[in-house]
């Protein structure tokens, strides 16, 4: 009987042991950089299963050589009012690891940081939708700009091109220009030390619009359909876009998207559902023709640098190497129509690819050299991405 007794407790005090042992064990994350540069603006995205954990609200990832806790951000992708990826942007040395623990943390116990990704609906300017971070800045353009054109009224848009808002700071500046334009106090379209916007879309690609072609035509959807923001925040802004099935001579296509944009990046990610093709062309509207088409098929691609005002811009569509097939530019004679295009496959009914520009005036670039660095560098960390494990 002793010895019974004897081994009920031992297995009663091996389990709690264990109990403790597998209670005590925290859970870290090790990101690693196997390219030989420096990557400070990139982000690693988390999810709750990956963690382990039911409520992203009172986690904290506490950088262990530091001791500090990293500037986070938690998202709700679907819109059912439950977080979902928790994101956060690690300074990586070259060829460097580091570690981070998972930690409770008292809501609210989080660092905080400028909401520096924003993006919004802008009812007060007939419908665009505008985003930007710390670099760049853009929009697009919705159904109430379509059917003032279609009804002749003054005043609308009707592209499904892509808009580029030149700032220079690296502060918000959509609420404050769109103020000052409605409000008469300035006007966007003139530089006062912030930057303008004097880029013109019309019926072109600007700067990441997409095209269907059929033999040698390229044809386009209209204005977006609906929206919803998806998130604003220190690290990520994010939101989807539909639009209406589109004709390209006999196919109908349908198509929704959604569109990030990362703290510290010049490329907005655009990830497309497309039905009705398999390849796609990512167009870069060519303006007065008197600038450079490049590119790197190799890298995945395609950039034009232009004389622009009194400085000069380089815009781009980069995509991951087994989706970009080539690039093209496509010179014809009407307004607005020629652009350089990216040719991109279509896998599973989805595409994805990023669009962007620099603008050598915002001191960011001061060459098409540095420009196209900064794409073939963007190329080797998307083909390289940070490396994520979690334990246990």
């Amino acid at each position: 009987m002793k010895i019974l007794y004897k081994a009920i407790l031992f297995s009663l005090v091996a389990m709690l042991s264990l109990a403790c042992s597998e209670k005590e064990i925290p859970t870290t994350i090790t990101v690693k950089n196997v390219l030989d540069q420096e990557r400070a603006k990139e982000t690693v995205e988390l999810t709750k299963s990956t963690l382990k954990v039911e409520d992203l609200s009172t986690v904290g990832i506490k950088n262990l050589e530091t001791n500090t806790l990293e500037i986070i951000q938690t998202v709700d992708n679907d819109g059912d009012g439950t977080m979902d990826i928790i994101l956060f942007q690690p300074r990586m040395a070259a060829k460097g690891e580091s570690k981070f623990e998972v930690v409770t943390v008292a809501p609210g116990g989080n660092p905080t940081a400028e909401e520096l990704c924003y993006s919004r609906f802008v009812p007060e300017r007939t419908d665009d939708y505008t985003w930007e971070n710390n670099k760049v800045a853009f929009r697009v353009y919705g159904p109430t700009a379509q059917k003032m054109v279609e009804d002749k009224v003054p005043g609308g848009t009707l592209s499904s091109g892509v808009d580029a808002w030149l700032k220079r700071v690296d502060y918000p500046i959509i609420d404050k220009w769109y103020k000052e334009e409605l409000s008469g106090v300035s006007s966007y379209h003139k530089d006062t030390g912030e930057g303008l916007d004097d880029f013109h879309v019309g019926a072109s690609r600007g700067v990441g619009g997409i095209a269907a072609k059929v033999d040698t035509t390229f044809y386009y959807s209209k204005n977006y359909t609906q929206w919803r923001t998806i998130t604003t925040g220190p690290i990520r802004t994010s939101f989807y876009l539909e639009y209406a099935a589109w004709d390209a001579d006999g196919k109908t296509i349908k198509e929704s998207r959604i569109i990030s944009l990362d703290l510290g990046q010049n490329l907005s990610k655009f990830n497309i559902n497309l039905e009705g093709v398999d390849d796609i062309y990512a167009g870069l509207t060519l303006h007065e023709k008197d600038g450079e088409v490049s590119g790197n098929i190799e890298k995945g691609w395609v950039s034009y640098w232009q004389p622009h005002g009194d400085s000069e811009l380089g815009t781009a569509i980069l995509a991951p190497k087994d989706t970009f097939i080539d690039f093209e530019k496509y010179d014809v004679p009407t307004k607005d129509l020629s652009n350089a295009y990216a040719h991109l496959k279509v896998k599973n009914k989805e595409v994805t690819y990023y669009a962007g520009f620099g603008w050598k005036k915002s001191g960011q670039f001061n060459s098409n050299a540095e420009w196209e660095q900064y794409l073939n560098t963007f190329s080797e960390q998307i083909q390289h991405p940070l490396e994520v494990t979690v334990t246990p």
